[in-house]
């Protein structure tokens, strides 16, 4: 979408996202103390000092993706919360969880992009690090990468209206998953799931 390209729109895009995965995660942490839960790679042994905002600010700064790339990315994020249910996003892990779906959505999305070993510096992790979250998160999410216009133009007017309704401190229910939150909106589309691959994958 055009919109995309305006700074400012990106700019609360940011905001918003980052405000949703952070009642998301905060309340994934509660209920870790109740329910079993994987450690993955995903999982740091303390939380980040950075923000999730200051963290996706950065991203967004230097890794010098398409804007496409970041909702491309926020439906990568949601199909994983699906498919899976034990790793759901904390604040333990959806900085290395946000790195690696902007990784994966650039190399998908857009025809030029930085290297794994750029995208670490960007995340601040080390590149071996780096390739083992890429490759596991394209575990995760089952290698279906393809996105159809329909459900990318979905989750993009989910978040632009979402923005234009609530301020980013009154989103939706935390209690629910990313994946759990947009099932309503039927965001997540089974015609997405094809075999559709770019070889320039490989790392």
């Amino acid at each position: 979408m055009a919109e995309l390209e305006n700074p400012n729109v990106m700019s609360k895009m940011i905001m918003f996202l980052s405000s949703l995965l952070q009642r998301v995660a905060e309340s994934n942490d509660l209920n870790r103390l109740f329910q079993p839960q994987k450690i993955s790679v995903f999982h740091g042994l303390t939380r980040p000092s950075i923000s999730i905002r200051s963290y996706l600010e950065r991203i967004l700064k230097y890794a010098n993706c398409s804007p496409s790339c970041f909702i491309v990315a926020y439906v990568y994020l949601d199909r994983f919360a699906q498919r899976q249910p034990s790793l759901p996003i904390t604040t333990f892990n959806v900085h290395r969880l946000l790195i690696t779906s902007v990784l994966v959505a650039a190399k998908f999305m857009d025809d030029m992009y930085y290297n794994n070993a750029y995208y670490a510096k960007v995340g601040g992790i080390s590149t071996i690090e780096m390739n083992f979250l890429e490759v596991d998160f394209l575990f995760g999410l089952g290698f279906q990468l393809n996105v159809t216009p329909n459900t990318f133009h979905t989750y993009c007017s989910y978040l632009q209206t979402e923005m234009m309704l609530q301020p980013p401190l009154s989103i939706a229910d935390s209690s629910l998953s990313i994946g759990s939150s947009l099932k309503a909106h039927s965001c997540y589309n089974d015609e997405d799931e094809s075999s559709h691959q770019k070889q320039q994958l490989a790392v």
